[in-house]
Protein backbone atom coordinates (compact mmCIF):
# COMPACT_ATOMS: atom_id res chain seq x y z
CA UNK A 1 0.00 0.00 0.00
CA UNK A 2 2.81 2.19 0.47
CA UNK A 3 3.95 2.38 -2.81
CA UNK A 4 0.62 2.95 -3.90
CA UNK A 5 0.78 6.61 -2.04
CA UNK A 6 4.15 7.10 -2.94
CA UNK A 7 2.96 6.40 -6.88
CA UNK A 8 0.07 8.99 -6.03
CA UNK A 9 1.97 11.42 -4.59
CA UNK A 10 4.66 11.20 -7.73
CA UNK A 11 1.98 11.79 -10.06
CA UNK A 12 -1.66 11.89 -9.28
CA UNK A 13 -2.61 11.72 -12.87
CA UNK A 14 -2.09 7.87 -13.56
CA UNK A 15 -4.97 5.99 -14.32
CA UNK A 16 -6.23 3.48 -12.23
CA UNK A 17 -5.21 0.54 -14.67
CA UNK A 18 -1.64 2.35 -14.00
CA UNK A 19 -1.59 2.55 -10.72
CA UNK A 20 -2.61 -1.55 -10.05
CA UNK A 21 0.02 -2.82 -12.73
CA UNK A 22 2.56 -0.38 -10.96
CA UNK A 23 1.95 -1.09 -7.28
CA UNK A 24 0.96 -4.69 -8.50
CA UNK A 25 -2.38 -4.85 -7.16
CA UNK A 26 -5.98 -4.90 -8.83
CA UNK A 27 -8.08 -2.13 -10.40
CA UNK A 28 -10.41 -2.75 -7.44
CA UNK A 29 -8.06 -2.72 -4.96
CA UNK A 30 -6.36 0.43 -6.57
CA UNK A 31 -9.67 2.52 -6.41
CA UNK A 32 -10.57 0.68 -2.60
CA UNK A 33 -7.28 1.56 -1.47
CA UNK A 34 -7.67 5.53 -2.79
CA UNK A 35 -11.42 5.76 -1.02
CA UNK A 36 -9.54 4.43 2.31
CA UNK A 37 -6.73 6.93 2.03
CA UNK A 38 -9.42 9.54 0.91
CA UNK A 39 -11.69 8.95 4.29
CA UNK A 40 -8.73 8.39 6.74
CA UNK A 41 -7.18 11.93 5.78
CA UNK A 42 -4.02 10.44 4.80
CA UNK A 43 -4.37 11.46 1.11
CA UNK A 44 -5.66 15.01 1.54
CA UNK A 45 -5.73 16.03 -1.76
CA UNK A 46 -4.04 16.13 -5.18
CA UNK A 47 -2.46 19.16 -6.72
CA UNK A 48 -0.89 20.25 -9.49
CA UNK A 49 2.47 21.35 -9.23
CA UNK A 50 2.64 24.82 -11.65
CA UNK A 51 6.11 27.00 -13.13
CA UNK A 52 4.47 30.59 -12.64
CA UNK A 53 7.18 32.05 -13.97
CA UNK A 54 6.79 30.54 -17.27
CA UNK A 55 2.88 32.71 -17.10
CA UNK A 56 1.80 35.98 -17.10
CA UNK A 57 1.12 35.91 -13.52
CA UNK A 58 3.04 38.06 -11.37
CA UNK A 59 3.32 36.75 -7.83
CA UNK A 60 5.99 36.81 -4.98
CA UNK A 61 6.54 33.98 -2.59
CA UNK A 62 7.79 34.50 1.30
CA UNK A 63 9.10 32.34 3.30
CA UNK A 64 8.77 34.05 7.16
CA UNK A 65 10.13 32.46 10.25
CA UNK A 66 8.25 32.98 13.05
CA UNK A 67 9.20 33.15 17.16
CA UNK A 68 6.43 32.53 18.95
CA UNK A 69 5.54 32.15 22.72
CA UNK A 70 3.87 28.93 23.37
CA UNK A 71 0.91 27.97 25.28
CA UNK A 72 0.78 26.38 28.57
CA UNK A 73 -0.94 22.85 27.31
CA UNK A 74 -1.10 24.12 23.92
CA UNK A 75 2.37 24.54 22.60
CA UNK A 76 2.21 26.66 19.02
CA UNK A 77 -0.84 24.59 17.95
CA UNK A 78 -3.42 27.76 18.69
CA UNK A 79 -1.05 30.15 17.23
CA UNK A 80 -0.46 28.21 13.83
CA UNK A 81 -3.85 27.41 13.28
CA UNK A 82 -4.43 31.37 13.83
CA UNK A 83 -1.76 31.86 11.33
CA UNK A 84 -3.07 29.27 8.64
CA UNK A 85 -6.44 30.73 8.59
CA UNK A 86 -5.58 33.63 6.77
CA UNK A 87 -5.70 33.10 3.06
CA UNK A 88 -2.48 34.78 1.72
CA UNK A 89 -0.84 31.45 4.04
CA UNK A 90 0.26 28.85 2.00
CA UNK A 91 2.31 26.03 4.00
CA UNK A 92 3.16 26.12 8.10
CA UNK A 93 5.43 24.15 9.89
CA UNK A 94 6.53 23.48 13.50
CA UNK A 95 10.11 24.11 12.94
CA UNK A 96 13.71 23.54 15.66
CA UNK A 97 16.03 26.23 15.49
CA UNK A 98 15.92 29.92 16.26
CA UNK A 99 12.85 30.22 14.71
CA UNK A 100 9.55 28.02 15.87
CA UNK A 101 7.32 28.48 12.76
CA UNK A 102 7.88 28.61 9.20
CA UNK A 103 5.28 30.73 7.45
CA UNK A 104 4.93 30.40 3.34
CA UNK A 105 3.08 33.12 1.68
CA UNK A 106 2.36 34.08 -2.00
CA UNK A 107 1.23 38.06 -2.84
CA UNK A 108 1.00 40.11 -5.66
CA UNK A 109 3.73 42.34 -5.06
CA UNK A 110 6.64 42.67 -2.25
CA UNK A 111 4.27 45.43 -0.51
CA UNK A 112 1.35 42.86 -0.43
CA UNK A 113 3.53 40.73 1.69
CA UNK A 114 5.13 43.20 3.36
CA UNK A 115 1.57 44.51 4.76
CA UNK A 116 0.64 40.55 5.86
CA UNK A 117 3.65 40.55 7.79
CA UNK A 118 3.13 43.75 9.60
CA UNK A 119 -0.19 44.65 9.73
CA UNK A 120 -1.49 40.73 10.41
CA UNK A 121 1.09 38.37 11.18
CA UNK A 122 3.76 40.12 13.64
CA UNK A 123 0.89 41.75 15.72
CA UNK A 124 -0.45 38.35 16.51
CA UNK A 125 -0.31 38.68 20.64
CA UNK A 126 1.74 35.21 20.82
CA UNK A 127 4.06 36.39 18.11
CA UNK A 128 7.76 37.49 19.52
CA UNK A 129 9.59 38.13 16.37
CA UNK A 130 9.78 37.40 12.44
CA UNK A 131 12.74 37.11 9.46
CA UNK A 132 11.29 36.77 6.12
CA UNK A 133 12.88 35.94 2.77
CA UNK A 134 11.88 36.29 -0.37
CA UNK A 135 11.63 33.82 -3.11
CA UNK A 136 13.80 34.69 -5.85
CA UNK A 137 13.68 32.08 -7.97
CA UNK A 138 12.31 27.97 -7.50
CA UNK A 139 15.07 25.32 -8.94
CA UNK A 140 13.24 22.12 -7.88
CA UNK A 141 9.83 21.69 -5.65
CA UNK A 142 8.07 18.53 -4.80
CA UNK A 143 11.15 16.18 -6.56
CA UNK A 144 10.10 18.37 -9.46
CA UNK A 145 13.04 20.19 -11.42
CA UNK A 146 11.91 23.88 -12.56
CA UNK A 147 13.71 23.77 -16.26
CA UNK A 148 15.30 27.16 -17.03
CA UNK A 149 13.45 29.24 -19.47
CA UNK A 150 15.37 29.71 -22.74
CA UNK A 151 16.89 33.38 -23.43
CA UNK A 152 15.44 35.16 -26.05
CA UNK A 153 16.76 36.97 -28.30
CA UNK A 154 16.53 40.60 -28.89
CA UNK A 155 17.27 42.38 -32.01
CA UNK A 156 18.71 46.00 -31.25
CA UNK A 157 18.24 48.57 -34.05
CA UNK A 158 20.26 51.58 -33.73
CA UNK A 159 19.66 55.04 -35.33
Amino acid sequence: MKKLLKLLEEDCTLTTAQLASMAGMTEEEVEAAKRKYEEDKIILGYKAIVDWDRTDREAVTALIEVKVTPQRGEGFDRVAERIYQYDEVESVYLMSGAYDLTVIISGRTLKEVAQFVGERLSTLEDVTGTATHFILRKYKEKHLIFQKQEQQEREWIFS
